[in-house]
Formats: structure tokens, C-alpha cells, sequence
């Protein structure tokens, strides 16, 4: 229900790998399609057909000289796209006229031919030059949703095959799409064969640029494209099976979706906790305190120090915490309540958190940075850089509570480099770089 408010009126855009309209749960996913449009989110549906492309091909005895709109395109190529796309359209519209859904296909695509790349005529393969926003806007606006195909026009009126994929993302910045969601034969993108469930799109672009090779050709072009819609402004992209019941729902309206969400702004998504935060936090942490890995915090205690609490989070959700609480007579701090959910571990987010909390104690001016672990403290040398100290190294009123609470924790500390003189009270915490949560 959390979702719901958020996403009324805002657009998606959904692309589908052409696989996708002939697989036999087609029926189920224009389904959650309507469900989409009854809560006033806009849709737009984009579509390919390589997989219909290479059918026909074999079919006549012919070689298609592309089937993914990226290489070249030549003229009995693009006689097959044309039959294909065209075949897929009138399947998507007779599926959404099924579900009583007002839909119709345009012309919005302008393109203009790739021309000559390497020495090589890519000859009728189209390059989006713009889209038509005001023709889509305006089918949104009367509650119609636009089917484009995947083919571009240009001003004499030639027809040019365009990578879907390519599509997607220059309608969804055109119209200023809140999602791009690409519906696919596989769960996501996969890292040494285990689904990625989140990625923030610059270490995304990482990958692309480092590991490459790693992805096969279909996650590659979604990968690739996911990565320039982050950067053009789309805050969100999924990458999910389309071949799931009901799995575009789950993804867009469950916590942890079904496959692949492509993030932007990392520092968006770490705030100071609010009161009505608290809640998140000790539901997040429950399963830490009955394993005994975190300290057991009463909703009293968290809300008297709540000051010192922050919250990470994705699509608004509470996914990760930590507190830096700081002895100012000592000039030191201690990073606590370091927590990740289980749903979104191995992600790197604890590691960011680490960093985070390191960054606000320098600004604060301390010269010291403490953490007491039981079982993660391995983790915490690793990731934050600290060494094993003692008890004695304890502020004396942590150190009491140290004595009192009998975990026998270890102490890890970490020397700040930007030393603050011995009594000097640290300053107030420097937020400017961070946006308003």
C-alpha cells in the first residue's frame, strides 16, 4: 500500500522482448497490466520482436541479417520486422482490448538511419532521433495506453528497425518516467549465475565497464540500457521474467520484487531516522537481537538517542540502519547498530554505511572511532579498517555498560586521520552534501 500513492499518475514504461507476447502467460501479465492502469498509473508498452524476426526467417529459408535491431539491417530483414512487429502490435492491442483497456499504436518514434559504424553500412537499422511526447502525452492524458513497435520513422517516411531496448529508454525520458521496466525470458541480471536484486546504476557502470564480457548479449543490452536511463534521469529500472504469474505486481509493489532493480542517487538513500522510523528499525533488527548479534534496544531507548540514528533506504523502505553515538568529553564515537536485512545483503550496503558513519565522524571532528561486535566484528576489520583494542579504550560511561551487559564484546577502533585536539568538543555533524531526504 506503501507504493500506491507514490506511483498514481506517474508513467512506466514497459518494454517487452517480443518471447514475451507469444509465451502462454501473457494473458496473466496484461492482467497486472490493468491492475496498473485501475490505480492511475500511466503505462506506456514498447515492444521487440527478435524472437518472431528469427522464426519467420527460418520459416522462409532466410537468413535475417539482425533480429535485435543493433546490427544491420537489410532490406528482406526489414520486410521480416515489419511483418513481425506488426503481427505482435495487433496481439498486444486485441490482449489489452481483452482487459477493457483503451490502447493504441503510434508513429511516435522519429529516427534516422545508424548510417556507417566501423567501415560498416548499417543500412535500414534506425537510431531514435526524438520521440513524439506530445502525442504520447496526450493518449496518457485521455487514459489510453500507447503500443509503440519497434520501428522508427523519419520524415520522408522511410521505416527503420530500432532496438527496443534503445526505445524504452528515450520514450521513458521523454515523458519523464518514474520506471522502465524490462520484461524478459530470464529473472534479471545474474552475477556468476546468483540474481542481482539491487545494483546502484554507478556500480553498474562499473561493470560494464570492467567486466563486460561477464554478460551474456540479452543482459547485456538491458544492463547497458538500464545504465543510461539512471543516468538521463529515470529514477528506477527493473529488469524481470516475464514469464512469472503476477511478476510485475510483485515487483513493483512487494519490498524485494522477483528480479533486477537498477538504482540512481546512492546518498538519497541514507537519511537521519524520524520518529516515525522507529518502528522500521526495531522490525528490521528483531532477528539481529534474537540471534544476539545486536545489543536488545527497547522503542524508549532507540527514540531517547534517535538523534544518533540513521536509515538506509530503496523505493522508501527500510532496508539497513546505524548509529554513531558520541562521547564529546572523549572525542570519540561509536558506529552501532549496524544492520542489513537479509533481503538485501551482499550488496555492499553495509560497507557504504561503514563508510558513511566514518565520514560524519570526521566532520564531527573526532579522533577516534569505536565498535563493539560479537559475531560480525571480522566484517566490521575488513570493511571499516579497524583493529582490535581493549576494553580500557572504552569511554568510562560506555565502558560501564560494557562491564554490565556481560556479551564479552571485542572492541575494534579505528584511528581518524583528521585528529582533533584532546578536549576540543567536536562540531556538529556537516550534512550540506546531502539532499533533503
Amino acid at each position: 500500500m506503501q507504493y500506491i500513492p507514490r506511483f498514481r499518475e506517474k508513467a512506466f514504461v514497459l518494454s517487452l522482448d517480443g518471447a514475451i507476447v507469444t509465451d502462454e502467460n501473457f494473458s496473466n501479465f496484461l492482467l497486472d497490466v490493468a491492475v496498473l492502469r485501475s490505480l492511475n498509473i500511466r503505462v506506456i508498452i514498447c515492444h521487440g520482436a527478435a524472437a518472431q524476426i528469427r522464426a519467420l526467417a527460418e520459416q522462409q529459408g532466410l537468413k535475417a541479417s539482425d533480429t535485435d535491431g543493433s546490427g544491420i539491417t537489410d532490406a528482406e530483414t526489414l520486410k521480416l520486422a515489419l511483418t513481425a512487429a506488426n503481427r505482435l502490435t495487433h496481439e498486444i492491442l486485441e490482449g489489452l482490448s481483452a482487459n477493457d483497456l483503451r490502447a493504441a499504436t503510434t508513429n511516435a518514434i522519429v529516427a534516422h538511419p545508424m548510417g556507417i559504424l566501423g567501415g560498416v553500412d548499417h543500412l535500414f537499422t534506425g537510431k531514435v532521433e526524438r520521440v513524439d511526447t506530445e502525442m504520447l502525452l496526450t493518449l496518457l492524458n485521455q487514459g489510453i495506453v500507447p503500443v509503440v513497435p519497434p520501428l522508427g520513422f523519419d520524415g520522408e517516411g522511410k521505416t527503420y528497425r530500432v532496438n527496443s531496448d534503445h526505445m524504452a529508454v528515450a520514450i521513458a525520458e521523454a515523458v519523464k518516467a518514474t520506471k522502465v521496466i524490462f520484461i524478459t525470458t530470464y529473472d534479471g541480471l545474474a552475477d556468476r549465475g546468483q540474481l542481482i536484486r539491487q545494483m546502484l546504476a554507478g556500480d553498474l557502470e562499473k561493470v560494464l565497464a570492467d567486466k563486460k564480457n561477464d554478460l551474456t548479449p540479452e543482459m547485456l543490452s538491458k544492463a547497458t540500457h538500464a545504465a543510461v536511463a539512471c543516468k538521463a534521469g529515470v529514477p528506477r529500472v527493473h529488469i524481470i521474467n516475464g514469464r512469472v504469474d503476477e511478476g510485475l505486481l510483485a515487483e513493483v509493489f512487494s519490498n524485494e520484487g522477483i528480479g533486477t532493480l537498477i538504482y540512481a542517487n546512492e546518498y538519497q538513500q541514507i537519511r537521519r531516522a524520524q520518529r516515525k522510523d522507529i518502528r522500521s528499525i526495531q522490525q528490521l533488527t528483531k532477528q539481529g537481537m534474537e540471534s544476539s548479534e545486536l545489543v536488545k534496544r527497547t522503542r524508549a531507548m532507540i527514540e531517547k538517542q534517535l538523534n544518533d540514528y540513521w536509515i538506509f533506504e530503496i523505493d522508501k523502505h527500510t532496508v539497513a540502519c546505524v548509529a554513531l553515538h558520541i562521547f564529546p568529553e572523549q572525542n570519540k564515537g561509536e558506529l552501532a547498530c549496524l544492520y542489513v536485512s537479509p533481503s538485501h545483503e551482499n550488496q555492499g550496503i553495509g560497507r557504504k554505511l561503514i563508510q558513511f558513519v566514518e565520514k560524519q565522524a570526521r566532520e564531527s571532528g573526532l579522533s577516534e572511532l569505536l565498535t563493539l561486535s560479537t559475531q560480525a566484528f571480522t566484517y566490521v576489520q575488513s570493511k571499516g579498517g579497524c583493529g582490535e583494542g581493549t576494553p580500557d579504550d572504552l569511554p568510562p560511561a560506555r565502558r560501564e555498560k560494557y562491564d554490565a551487559g556481560g556479551r564479552n564484546s571485542k572492541v575494534l577502533v579505528k584511528k581518524l586521520t583528521n585528529e582533533a585536539t584532546p578536549g576540543t568538543p567536536p562540531t556538529k555533524p556537516v550534512l550540506a552534501n546531502l539532499p533533503p531526504a
